[in-house]
Protein backbone atom coordinates (compact mmCIF):
# COMPACT_ATOMS: atom_id res chain seq x y z
CA UNK A 1 0.00 0.00 0.00
CA UNK A 2 2.92 2.70 0.47
CA UNK A 3 4.05 4.81 -2.68
CA UNK A 4 5.24 4.31 -5.46
CA UNK A 5 3.23 1.12 -6.12
CA UNK A 6 0.18 2.26 -3.84
CA UNK A 7 -1.45 -1.08 -4.74
CA UNK A 8 -5.27 -0.57 -4.38
CA UNK A 9 -6.53 -2.68 -1.61
CA UNK A 10 -8.97 -4.48 -3.25
CA UNK A 11 -6.73 -6.21 -5.43
CA UNK A 12 -3.82 -6.74 -2.55
CA UNK A 13 -6.96 -8.53 -0.91
CA UNK A 14 -7.35 -10.91 -3.78
CA UNK A 15 -3.86 -11.57 -3.82
CA UNK A 16 -2.93 -11.90 -0.30
CA UNK A 17 -5.91 -13.57 0.84
CA UNK A 18 -6.34 -11.07 3.46
CA UNK A 19 -10.20 -9.52 4.05
CA UNK A 20 -10.09 -5.99 2.74
CA UNK A 21 -11.97 -4.67 6.15
CA UNK A 22 -8.43 -6.02 7.69
CA UNK A 23 -6.31 -3.81 5.15
CA UNK A 24 -8.65 -1.05 5.87
CA UNK A 25 -7.90 -1.22 10.15
CA UNK A 26 -4.11 -1.41 9.27
CA UNK A 27 -3.61 1.44 7.09
CA UNK A 28 -5.88 4.17 9.91
CA UNK A 29 -3.52 2.32 12.31
CA UNK A 30 -0.64 3.52 10.54
CA UNK A 31 -2.04 6.63 9.52
CA UNK A 32 -2.58 7.42 12.84
CA UNK A 33 1.20 6.90 13.82
CA UNK A 34 2.14 9.32 10.70
CA UNK A 35 2.87 6.86 8.33
CA UNK A 36 2.22 8.14 4.54
CA UNK A 37 -0.45 5.68 3.14
CA UNK A 38 -2.62 7.65 0.84
CA UNK A 39 -5.47 5.95 -1.63
CA UNK A 40 -4.18 4.37 -3.83
CA UNK A 41 -6.78 5.17 -6.57
CA UNK A 42 -5.40 9.20 -6.21
CA UNK A 43 -3.02 10.68 -7.57
CA UNK A 44 -0.19 13.16 -5.30
CA UNK A 45 -2.04 16.11 -6.42
CA UNK A 46 -5.47 15.02 -5.54
CA UNK A 47 -4.09 14.05 -2.35
CA UNK A 48 -5.88 14.44 0.80
CA UNK A 49 -4.23 17.45 3.23
CA UNK A 50 -3.72 14.57 5.73
CA UNK A 51 -1.74 12.70 3.17
CA UNK A 52 0.28 15.87 1.93
CA UNK A 53 0.91 16.64 5.78
CA UNK A 54 1.97 12.81 6.51
CA UNK A 55 4.54 12.94 4.00
CA UNK A 56 5.54 16.73 4.91
CA UNK A 57 6.41 15.59 8.22
CA UNK A 58 8.47 12.23 7.35
CA UNK A 59 10.75 14.60 4.67
CA UNK A 60 11.34 17.13 7.26
CA UNK A 61 14.53 15.87 8.69
CA UNK A 62 16.29 14.84 5.08
CA UNK A 63 18.46 16.52 3.19
CA UNK A 64 18.76 17.73 -0.08
CA UNK A 65 20.08 14.54 -1.35
CA UNK A 66 18.19 11.79 1.01
CA UNK A 67 14.99 13.71 -0.36
CA UNK A 68 15.83 13.05 -3.87
CA UNK A 69 16.24 9.56 -2.66
CA UNK A 70 12.73 9.34 -1.32
CA UNK A 71 10.60 11.20 -3.50
CA UNK A 72 11.91 9.12 -6.10
CA UNK A 73 11.09 5.94 -4.13
CA UNK A 74 7.07 7.53 -3.24
CA UNK A 75 6.81 8.83 -6.70
CA UNK A 76 7.27 12.66 -5.85
CA UNK A 77 8.64 15.76 -6.60
CA UNK A 78 10.97 17.39 -4.30
CA UNK A 79 8.78 20.61 -5.54
CA UNK A 80 6.01 19.16 -4.67
CA UNK A 81 6.85 18.59 -1.09
CA UNK A 82 8.31 22.28 -0.75
CA UNK A 83 5.19 23.88 -2.22
CA UNK A 84 2.72 21.28 0.42
CA UNK A 85 5.35 22.05 3.17
CA UNK A 86 4.16 25.72 1.95
CA UNK A 87 0.76 25.39 2.13
CA UNK A 88 0.84 23.88 5.59
CA UNK A 89 2.72 26.50 7.25
CA UNK A 90 0.58 29.31 5.35
CA UNK A 91 -2.33 27.28 6.57
CA UNK A 92 -2.50 28.68 9.69
CA UNK A 93 -2.28 33.07 7.77
CA UNK A 94 -4.74 31.96 5.62
CA UNK A 95 -7.11 30.91 8.58
CA UNK A 96 -6.52 34.19 10.17
CA UNK A 97 -6.72 36.28 6.65
CA UNK A 98 -9.94 34.40 5.82
CA UNK A 99 -11.47 35.29 9.61
CA UNK A 100 -10.65 38.93 9.08
CA UNK A 101 -12.27 39.27 5.27
CA UNK A 102 -15.64 36.88 6.54
CA UNK A 103 -15.48 39.09 9.71
CA UNK A 104 -14.89 42.67 7.29
CA UNK A 105 -17.61 40.96 4.94
CA UNK A 106 -19.86 40.45 7.75
CA UNK A 107 -19.84 43.77 8.73
CA UNK A 108 -20.97 45.36 5.25
CA UNK A 109 -23.51 43.03 4.81
CA UNK A 110 -24.95 44.17 7.87
CA UNK A 111 -24.44 47.77 6.99
CA UNK A 112 -25.98 47.37 3.71
CA UNK A 113 -28.96 45.39 5.41
CA UNK A 114 -29.39 48.21 7.73
CA UNK A 115 -29.08 50.63 4.67
CA UNK A 116 -31.54 48.63 3.15
CA UNK A 117 -33.83 48.71 6.41
CA UNK A 118 -34.14 52.44 6.63
CA UNK A 119 -34.74 52.84 2.64
CA UNK A 120 -37.72 50.35 3.01
CA UNK A 121 -38.91 51.99 5.91
CA UNK A 122 -38.67 55.30 4.28
CA UNK A 123 -40.60 53.88 1.42
CA UNK A 124 -42.95 52.24 3.22
CA UNK A 125 -43.97 55.57 4.96
CA UNK A 126 -43.96 57.62 1.87
CA UNK A 127 -46.15 54.89 0.37
CA UNK A 128 -48.40 54.92 3.87
CA UNK A 129 -48.28 58.74 3.07
CA UNK A 130 -49.32 59.11 -0.37
CA UNK A 131 -52.24 56.38 0.23
CA UNK A 132 -53.40 59.06 3.22
CA UNK A 133 -52.60 61.48 0.94
CA UNK A 134 -55.35 60.16 -1.54
CA UNK A 135 -57.92 59.19 1.03
CA UNK A 136 -57.67 63.25 2.49
CA UNK A 137 -58.12 64.45 -1.26
CA UNK A 138 -60.83 62.13 -1.81
CA UNK A 139 -63.04 63.25 1.38
CA UNK A 140 -61.96 66.78 1.18
CA UNK A 141 -64.90 68.86 -0.17
CA UNK A 142 -66.33 72.45 0.57
CA UNK A 143 -65.02 75.31 0.44
CA UNK A 144 -61.57 74.46 1.95
CA UNK A 145 -58.78 76.75 0.72
CA UNK A 146 -58.98 77.36 -2.81
CA UNK A 147 -57.04 81.09 -2.37
CA UNK A 148 -55.82 83.21 0.31
CA UNK A 149 -58.31 85.45 2.54
CA UNK A 150 -61.75 83.22 1.41
CA UNK A 151 -64.01 82.87 4.44
CA UNK A 152 -64.43 79.15 5.64
CA UNK A 153 -67.30 77.91 7.15
CA UNK A 154 -67.09 76.56 10.82
CA UNK A 155 -68.44 73.22 9.64
CA UNK A 156 -66.29 73.29 7.11
CA UNK A 157 -63.14 74.81 9.32
CA UNK A 158 -64.03 71.59 11.49
CA UNK A 159 -63.85 69.04 8.82
CA UNK A 160 -60.69 70.20 7.81
CA UNK A 161 -59.04 70.13 10.93
CA UNK A 162 -60.45 66.54 11.60
CA UNK A 163 -59.51 65.66 8.29
CA UNK A 164 -55.86 66.65 8.86
CA UNK A 165 -55.54 64.54 12.22
CA UNK A 166 -56.80 61.45 10.64
CA UNK A 167 -53.96 62.12 7.45
CA UNK A 168 -51.07 62.63 10.46
CA UNK A 169 -52.60 59.61 12.18
CA UNK A 170 -52.24 57.60 8.90
CA UNK A 171 -48.61 58.62 8.78
CA UNK A 172 -49.14 62.27 6.52
CA UNK A 173 -47.10 65.11 7.77
CA UNK A 174 -49.08 68.16 8.56
CA UNK A 175 -47.11 70.80 6.38
CA UNK A 176 -48.28 67.63 3.66
CA UNK A 177 -51.63 67.70 4.65
CA UNK A 178 -51.81 71.43 4.70
CA UNK A 179 -50.99 71.29 1.49
CA UNK A 180 -53.17 68.77 0.05
CA UNK A 181 -56.58 71.39 1.34
CA UNK A 182 -54.81 74.55 0.21
CA UNK A 183 -54.50 76.00 3.45
CA UNK A 184 -51.02 76.67 5.25
CA UNK A 185 -50.01 75.22 9.26
CA UNK A 186 -50.03 79.03 10.36
CA UNK A 187 -53.53 78.93 9.63
CA UNK A 188 -54.48 75.48 11.01
CA UNK A 189 -52.73 76.76 14.20
CA UNK A 190 -55.04 79.96 14.20
CA UNK A 191 -58.28 78.42 14.40
CA UNK A 192 -57.13 75.61 17.16
CA UNK A 193 -55.50 78.38 19.16
CA UNK A 194 -56.76 78.27 22.71
CA UNK A 195 -59.39 75.83 21.75
CA UNK A 196 -60.60 72.57 22.72
CA UNK A 197 -59.97 69.46 21.29
CA UNK A 198 -61.93 69.00 18.10
CA UNK A 199 -63.24 72.85 18.61
CA UNK A 200 -61.75 75.59 15.94
CA UNK A 201 -62.18 79.05 15.96
CA UNK A 202 -65.35 80.40 13.62
CA UNK A 203 -64.54 83.21 10.81
CA UNK A 204 -65.01 86.75 12.68
CA UNK A 205 -64.70 88.78 9.56
CA UNK A 206 -68.63 88.31 9.12
CA UNK A 207 -69.17 90.07 12.42
CA UNK A 208 -66.72 92.66 12.65
CA UNK A 209 -67.98 96.04 13.13
CA UNK A 210 -66.12 97.85 10.20
CA UNK A 211 -66.56 102.14 9.92
CA UNK A 212 -68.74 102.77 7.23
CA UNK A 213 -66.12 104.74 4.42
CA UNK A 214 -65.76 108.12 4.61
CA UNK A 215 -66.69 108.65 0.49
CA UNK A 216 -69.50 106.73 1.00
CA UNK A 217 -73.19 107.87 -0.57
CA UNK A 218 -75.49 109.00 2.04
CA UNK A 219 -79.12 108.12 2.13
CA UNK A 220 -80.74 110.84 0.77
CA UNK A 221 -77.75 110.41 -2.32
CA UNK A 222 -78.86 107.06 -2.77
CA UNK A 223 -82.81 108.07 -2.69
CA UNK A 224 -81.39 110.75 -5.08
CA UNK A 225 -80.39 108.16 -7.57
CA UNK A 226 -83.51 105.94 -7.33
CA UNK A 227 -85.62 108.69 -7.77
CA UNK A 228 -84.51 110.00 -10.95
CA UNK A 229 -83.61 106.15 -12.07
CA UNK A 230 -87.94 105.32 -11.95
CA UNK A 231 -88.49 108.90 -12.93
CA UNK A 232 -90.66 109.19 -16.21
CA UNK A 233 -87.69 110.59 -18.09
CA UNK A 234 -85.34 108.22 -17.37
CA UNK A 235 -87.60 104.93 -16.07
CA UNK A 236 -86.23 103.06 -19.68
CA UNK A 237 -82.74 103.95 -19.91
CA UNK A 238 -79.10 101.99 -18.21
CA UNK A 239 -76.90 104.53 -15.50
CA UNK A 240 -74.50 104.43 -18.93
CA UNK A 241 -77.18 106.86 -20.64
CA UNK A 242 -78.64 108.77 -17.76
CA UNK A 243 -75.38 109.93 -15.98
CA UNK A 244 -74.67 111.57 -19.46
CA UNK A 245 -77.63 113.45 -20.12
CA UNK A 246 -77.76 114.40 -16.22
CA UNK A 247 -74.24 115.88 -16.83
CA UNK A 248 -75.78 117.72 -19.97
CA UNK A 249 -78.47 118.93 -17.95
CA UNK A 250 -75.93 120.55 -15.03
CA UNK A 251 -76.68 117.83 -12.79
CA UNK A 252 -74.07 115.39 -10.76
CA UNK A 253 -74.92 112.76 -8.26
CA UNK A 254 -73.24 109.98 -8.53
CA UNK A 255 -70.71 108.16 -11.00
CA UNK A 256 -71.92 105.27 -13.47
CA UNK A 257 -70.72 102.43 -11.20
CA UNK A 258 -72.47 104.08 -7.73
CA UNK A 259 -75.74 103.95 -9.93
CA UNK A 260 -75.14 100.43 -11.03
CA UNK A 261 -74.46 99.49 -7.33
CA UNK A 262 -77.56 101.30 -5.64
CA UNK A 263 -79.79 99.89 -8.06
CA UNK A 264 -78.34 96.32 -7.30
CA UNK A 265 -78.37 96.91 -3.98
CA UNK A 266 -82.52 97.63 -4.13
CA UNK A 267 -82.88 94.53 -6.23
CA UNK A 268 -83.49 97.07 -9.77
CA UNK A 269 -80.31 96.12 -11.74
CA UNK A 270 -81.53 93.41 -14.25
CA UNK A 271 -81.17 92.55 -17.37
CA UNK A 272 -83.78 93.76 -20.06
CA UNK A 273 -84.80 93.89 -24.03
CA UNK A 274 -84.98 91.44 -26.23
CA UNK A 275 -81.36 91.21 -26.34
CA UNK A 276 -79.40 88.45 -25.25
CA UNK A 277 -78.41 88.37 -21.47
CA UNK A 278 -74.50 88.62 -21.15
CA UNK A 279 -72.90 85.58 -20.37
CA UNK A 280 -69.26 84.44 -18.91
CA UNK A 281 -67.86 82.41 -21.13
CA UNK A 282 -65.33 79.52 -19.24
CA UNK A 283 -61.94 79.55 -20.51
CA UNK A 284 -60.59 76.89 -23.21
CA UNK A 285 -58.78 74.19 -21.98
CA UNK A 286 -54.81 74.86 -22.23
CA UNK A 287 -52.43 72.20 -23.48
CA UNK A 288 -48.33 72.04 -23.68
CA UNK A 289 -46.14 70.57 -26.48
CA UNK A 290 -43.32 69.62 -25.58
CA UNK A 291 -42.12 67.84 -28.74
CA UNK A 292 -43.70 66.39 -32.12
CA UNK A 293 -46.76 64.98 -32.55
CA UNK A 294 -48.20 66.31 -29.56
CA UNK A 295 -50.44 68.21 -30.01
CA UNK A 296 -52.63 69.22 -33.66
CA UNK A 297 -54.24 71.33 -35.11
CA UNK A 298 -56.58 71.29 -37.73
CA UNK A 299 -59.41 73.20 -39.86
CA UNK A 300 -61.23 73.27 -43.16
CA UNK A 301 -60.77 76.12 -45.36
CA UNK A 302 -62.73 77.16 -49.19
CA UNK A 303 -60.23 77.37 -51.93
CA UNK A 304 -62.43 79.59 -55.09
CA UNK A 305 -63.13 76.99 -57.88
CA UNK A 306 -63.38 78.09 -61.96
CA UNK A 307 -67.02 79.56 -61.19
CA UNK A 308 -68.02 82.13 -58.48
CA UNK A 309 -69.94 80.55 -55.80
CA UNK A 310 -67.95 76.96 -56.05
CA UNK A 311 -65.21 76.03 -53.71
CA UNK A 312 -62.65 73.14 -53.11
CA UNK A 313 -62.40 72.48 -49.78
CA UNK A 314 -58.74 72.06 -48.06
CA UNK A 315 -58.26 69.71 -45.07
CA UNK A 316 -55.38 70.77 -43.08
CA UNK A 317 -53.80 69.40 -40.39
CA UNK A 318 -50.61 71.30 -38.26
CA UNK A 319 -48.28 70.05 -35.75
CA UNK A 320 -48.31 73.05 -33.18
CA UNK A 321 -45.09 72.06 -31.98
CA UNK A 322 -43.23 72.35 -35.16
CA UNK A 323 -45.50 74.16 -37.65
CA UNK A 324 -45.25 71.42 -39.77
CA UNK A 325 -48.38 70.05 -42.05
CA UNK A 326 -48.51 66.92 -41.19
CA UNK A 327 -51.78 65.73 -42.99
CA UNK A 328 -53.76 67.65 -45.91
CA UNK A 329 -56.07 67.12 -49.05
CA UNK A 330 -58.32 68.63 -50.79
CA UNK A 331 -61.89 67.62 -51.15
CA UNK A 332 -65.74 68.93 -52.92
CA UNK A 333 -67.05 68.74 -49.82
CA UNK A 334 -67.28 69.01 -46.07
CA UNK A 335 -67.59 65.43 -44.93
CA UNK A 336 -66.94 64.17 -40.87
CA UNK A 337 -65.89 60.82 -42.92
CA UNK A 338 -63.46 62.63 -45.58
CA UNK A 339 -61.99 64.36 -42.37
CA UNK A 340 -61.59 61.35 -40.27
CA UNK A 341 -59.68 59.49 -43.76
CA UNK A 342 -57.31 62.36 -43.57
CA UNK A 343 -56.26 62.24 -39.94
CA UNK A 344 -56.05 58.47 -39.74
CA UNK A 345 -53.66 58.86 -43.11
CA UNK A 346 -51.48 61.50 -41.24
CA UNK A 347 -51.18 59.70 -37.75
CA UNK A 348 -50.19 56.34 -40.00
CA UNK A 349 -47.69 58.93 -42.16
CA UNK A 350 -46.02 60.54 -38.84
CA UNK A 351 -45.78 56.48 -37.12
CA UNK A 352 -47.25 58.41 -34.07
CA UNK A 353 -50.12 55.61 -33.16
CA UNK A 354 -48.74 54.33 -29.95
CA UNK A 355 -48.23 58.69 -28.27
CA UNK A 356 -50.48 60.19 -26.62
CA UNK A 357 -52.09 63.46 -28.98
CA UNK A 358 -54.73 66.12 -28.49
CA UNK A 359 -56.62 67.46 -32.06
CA UNK A 360 -57.87 70.31 -31.61
CA UNK A 361 -60.68 72.52 -33.71
CA UNK A 362 -63.07 74.15 -33.81
CA UNK A 363 -67.41 73.59 -33.47
CA UNK A 364 -67.79 73.03 -37.23
CA UNK A 365 -70.13 69.62 -38.32
CA UNK A 366 -67.36 67.87 -40.13
CA UNK A 367 -65.07 68.45 -36.89
CA UNK A 368 -68.06 66.35 -34.18
CA UNK A 369 -69.68 64.40 -36.70
CA UNK A 370 -69.89 60.61 -35.49
CA UNK A 371 -67.58 59.27 -37.68
CA UNK A 372 -64.98 61.55 -36.83
CA UNK A 373 -65.31 60.94 -33.34
CA UNK A 374 -65.32 57.42 -33.25
CA UNK A 375 -61.94 57.17 -35.48
CA UNK A 376 -60.54 60.00 -32.44
CA UNK A 377 -61.31 57.21 -30.04
CA UNK A 378 -59.96 54.29 -32.05
CA UNK A 379 -56.59 56.07 -32.15
CA UNK A 380 -56.52 57.13 -29.33
CA UNK A 381 -56.44 60.94 -29.28
CA UNK A 382 -58.26 63.02 -26.98
CA UNK A 383 -60.71 65.59 -29.06
CA UNK A 384 -60.35 69.06 -28.50
CA UNK A 385 -62.67 72.23 -29.13
CA UNK A 386 -62.75 76.14 -29.71
CA UNK A 387 -65.54 77.88 -27.69
CA UNK A 388 -68.64 78.17 -29.61
CA UNK A 389 -68.54 81.62 -31.65
CA UNK A 390 -65.09 81.97 -30.17
CA UNK A 391 -62.73 82.56 -33.77
CA UNK A 392 -59.34 82.94 -31.80
CA UNK A 393 -59.34 79.57 -29.73
CA UNK A 394 -57.82 78.19 -33.23
CA UNK A 395 -55.20 80.22 -33.84
CA UNK A 396 -52.90 78.51 -35.43
CA UNK A 397 -54.61 77.14 -38.29
CA UNK A 398 -56.45 80.20 -38.67
CA UNK A 399 -52.64 82.10 -38.81
CA UNK A 400 -51.42 79.09 -41.52
CA UNK A 401 -54.68 79.85 -44.13
CA UNK A 402 -53.83 83.33 -43.88
CA UNK A 403 -50.00 82.39 -44.88
CA UNK A 404 -51.06 80.23 -47.87
CA UNK A 405 -53.93 82.51 -48.81
CA UNK A 406 -51.13 85.36 -49.00
CA UNK A 407 -48.85 83.43 -51.08
CA UNK A 408 -48.04 85.05 -54.37
CA UNK A 409 -48.84 82.33 -56.34
CA UNK A 410 -52.48 82.11 -55.10
CA UNK A 411 -54.53 82.48 -58.05
CA UNK A 412 -56.81 84.77 -57.91
CA UNK A 413 -59.41 84.12 -60.14
CA UNK A 414 -59.94 80.77 -58.73
CA UNK A 415 -58.60 77.04 -58.95
CA UNK A 416 -60.09 75.23 -62.77
CA UNK A 417 -60.58 71.82 -60.90
CA UNK A 418 -59.55 69.73 -58.28
CA UNK A 419 -56.41 68.55 -59.62
CA UNK A 420 -54.95 72.07 -60.00
CA UNK A 421 -56.00 72.87 -56.87
CA UNK A 422 -54.32 70.00 -55.21
CA UNK A 423 -51.07 70.55 -57.16
CA UNK A 424 -50.97 74.24 -56.08
CA UNK A 425 -51.75 72.86 -52.19
CA UNK A 426 -48.90 69.94 -52.37
CA UNK A 427 -46.20 72.75 -53.79
CA UNK A 428 -47.13 74.62 -51.11
CA UNK A 429 -47.06 72.40 -48.21
CA UNK A 430 -42.94 71.43 -49.55
CA UNK A 431 -42.44 74.82 -49.55
CA UNK A 432 -43.86 75.60 -46.01
CA UNK A 433 -42.47 72.57 -44.45
CA UNK A 434 -38.56 72.45 -46.20
CA UNK A 435 -38.06 75.91 -46.82
CA UNK A 436 -40.12 78.43 -45.46
CA UNK A 437 -38.25 80.15 -42.88
CA UNK A 438 -40.68 80.21 -39.23
CA UNK A 439 -40.53 83.21 -37.59
CA UNK A 440 -42.24 82.10 -34.22
CA UNK A 441 -39.12 79.36 -34.68
CA UNK A 442 -36.77 81.36 -34.65
CA UNK A 443 -36.64 81.59 -38.68
CA UNK A 444 -36.09 77.53 -38.62
CA UNK A 445 -37.86 75.44 -40.94
CA UNK A 446 -41.15 72.99 -39.48
CA UNK A 447 -39.12 70.25 -40.69
CA UNK A 448 -36.38 71.04 -39.25
CA UNK A 449 -37.92 71.66 -35.28
CA UNK A 450 -40.00 68.19 -35.96
CA UNK A 451 -36.47 66.74 -36.92
CA UNK A 452 -35.66 67.93 -34.35
CA UNK A 453 -32.25 69.83 -35.63
CA UNK A 454 -33.35 73.51 -34.30
CA UNK A 455 -30.84 73.50 -31.29
CA UNK A 456 -27.83 72.59 -33.55
CA UNK A 457 -28.58 75.36 -35.86
CA UNK A 458 -29.71 77.48 -33.46
CA UNK A 459 -26.49 77.34 -31.45
CA UNK A 460 -24.49 77.48 -34.95
CA UNK A 461 -26.27 80.94 -35.57
CA UNK A 462 -25.42 81.89 -31.74
CA UNK A 463 -21.66 81.27 -32.39
CA UNK A 464 -21.53 82.50 -35.75
CA UNK A 465 -23.05 85.92 -34.07
CA UNK A 466 -20.35 85.74 -30.81
CA UNK A 467 -17.86 85.80 -33.18
CA UNK A 468 -18.87 88.82 -35.24
CA UNK A 469 -19.48 90.73 -31.82
CA UNK A 470 -15.83 90.10 -30.79
CA UNK A 471 -14.30 90.73 -34.26
CA UNK A 472 -16.00 94.54 -33.98
CA UNK A 473 -17.48 95.28 -30.87
CA UNK A 474 -18.25 98.73 -31.26
CA UNK A 475 -20.80 98.04 -34.05
CA UNK A 476 -22.58 96.40 -30.93
CA UNK A 477 -24.85 98.56 -28.71
CA UNK A 478 -26.98 96.27 -27.30
CA UNK A 479 -27.67 92.40 -26.53
CA UNK A 480 -27.16 90.18 -29.24
CA UNK A 481 -29.93 88.30 -31.89
CA UNK A 482 -32.08 85.72 -29.33
CA UNK A 483 -31.15 82.16 -31.13
CA UNK A 484 -32.26 80.32 -28.04
CA UNK A 485 -34.81 77.45 -29.20
CA UNK A 486 -38.74 78.69 -28.51
CA UNK A 487 -39.07 75.62 -26.13
CA UNK A 488 -42.45 74.46 -25.46
CA UNK A 489 -45.73 75.31 -27.12
CA UNK A 490 -49.25 76.18 -25.66
CA UNK A 491 -52.25 75.93 -27.27
CA UNK A 492 -54.88 78.56 -25.54
CA UNK A 493 -52.20 79.69 -23.21
CA UNK A 494 -54.00 81.02 -19.58
CA UNK A 495 -53.82 84.58 -18.55
CA UNK A 496 -50.69 83.65 -16.28
CA UNK A 497 -49.06 81.64 -19.63
CA UNK A 498 -46.62 83.46 -21.84
CA UNK A 499 -48.52 83.16 -25.57
CA UNK A 500 -45.18 84.23 -27.00
CA UNK A 501 -45.33 80.66 -28.78
CA UNK A 502 -48.66 81.40 -30.64
CA UNK A 503 -47.72 85.23 -31.21
CA UNK A 504 -46.42 84.80 -34.70
CA UNK A 505 -48.05 81.33 -36.03
CA UNK A 506 -47.60 81.41 -39.36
Amino acid sequence: MLPPEATPIRRLSLEEGISEGTLHIWRREARNKGQLLPDAEAGPEDWSSRDKFAAVLEAAALNEADLAAWCRERGLYPEQIKAWRQACEAANDRAQANTAKASQTSREERKRIKALERELARKERALAEAAALLVLRKKAAGDLGRGRGRMISTPDRKTTARLIEEAMAAGVRRTRACAALQISERTLRRWRQGMPAGEVHADRRPGALRPAPANKLSDEECADILSVCNSSEFASLPPSRIVPRLADQGRYIASESSFCRVLRAHGQQHHRGRSRAPRRLNPPTSYQATGPCQIWTWDITWMPGPIAGSFFYLYLILDIFSRKIVGWEVHEMERAELAAGVVQRAVWAEACIARPKVLHADNGAPMKGVTMKTTLERLGITASYSRPRVSNDNPFSEALFRTCKYRQAWPRKGFADKAQAQAWVKAFVNWYNAEHLHSALRFVTPNSRHAGEEPRMLAKRADLYAKARAANPQRWTGKARNWQPIGPVWLNPQRNVSAAGIRDAA
